[in-house]
């Protein structure tokens, strides 16, 4: 709707994960670098965390394209709320491309996903069991499946590497479950930005999609920072709107006095 207005060729603002919107923070790439370390290095499992909204999801798209074909398959979980029987089913379905597994025993589901890993080793891959949203894994007999996967082994090396990305509130799960917990390489956490990368997000965005002048006066990024706590998805939301009204109001830029109208005409929710 506003795209041409603001000379963009597509909106700026999508909470999807497309790497060409990838921003580069320091939090971001110093994440990025530990987990692929610890892929790269056959480590058991490592642990992405960050609160909601700050990108997670987005970075594990990033590292799956940077890992290249040597570590495959790469299985990305997306909907976690699953019991132990059921995770190994959908594991050993996604391992071996096919449906027809649903309807094995767990017994016949842990030797196909051994020998699967076997079989892999041997051809010189890896695999990858990427789990997100895992702050969701309640359940500590699916978190202990997760974990007896770490022990098949070829060659004194695990046959995957499990990523748990989700929210700090796996971080008591993992306290309940330190066997687990101890099989993490390497554990990063996802910052919100402060004011400058703020502002950096929002040009980045910008430049993205398409964009070649300056849409954000200035005096919007305390604002904007204020407003989201350097929260990306919060971010997304607010600059959405803002450059939806800016179009409709026909302004030349957007001023942190617009963003903080519109932060609480359209976002913020005040009971009367």
């Amino acid at each position: 709707m506003y795209e041409s207005y603001w000379h963009l060729a597509r909106k700026p603002f999508e909470n999807c994960s497309d790497p060409q919107f990838y921003f580069p923070s320091e939090s971001h790439q110093a994440a990025l670098l530990k987990l692929r370390y610890a892929i790269e290095n056959h480590r058991g499992a490592a642990l992405l965390t960050g609160p909601c909204g700050s990108g997670k999801t987005l970075l594990v798209t990033m590292l799956r394209a940077m890992l290249g074909e040597t570590f495959t398959p790469f299985v990305h979980v997306v909907f976690p709320p699953m019991d132990a029987p059921q995770l190994l089913s959908y594991l050993a379905a996604e391992l071996v491309g096919s449906s027809e597994v649903s309807s094995q025993s767990v017994a016949q589901n842990i030797r196909l996903i051994e020998g699967f890993l076997a079989e892999n080793t041997q051809r010189g891959k890896h695999a990858v069991l990427s789990i997100d949203e895992s702050h969701l894994l309640d359940d500590p007999k699916t978190l202990e499946a997760l974990r007896l996967l770490l022990n098949f082994e070829l060659a004194g090396r695990p046959g995957l590497t499990l990523l748990l990305a989700g929210q700090p509130g796996i971080l008591p799960l993992l306290d309940r479950t330190p066997q687990l917990e101890e099989r993490l390489g390497v554990k990063c956490l996802l910052r919100p930005f402060g004011v400058a990368e703020t502002a950096q997000y929002v040009e980045h965005r910008l430049r993205a999609a398409g964009g070649k002048k300056a849409v954000f006066d200035p005096s919007a990024w305390p604002v904007a920072h204020r407003l989201t706590n350097g929260i990306a998805r919060r971010i997304n939301r607010l600059g959405d709107l803002a450059l939806l009204i800016g179009y409709a109001e026909q302004r030349a830029s957007i001023e942190g006095e617009q963003l903080e109208s519109v932060y609480h005409e359209l976002v913020a929710v005040v009971p009367e």
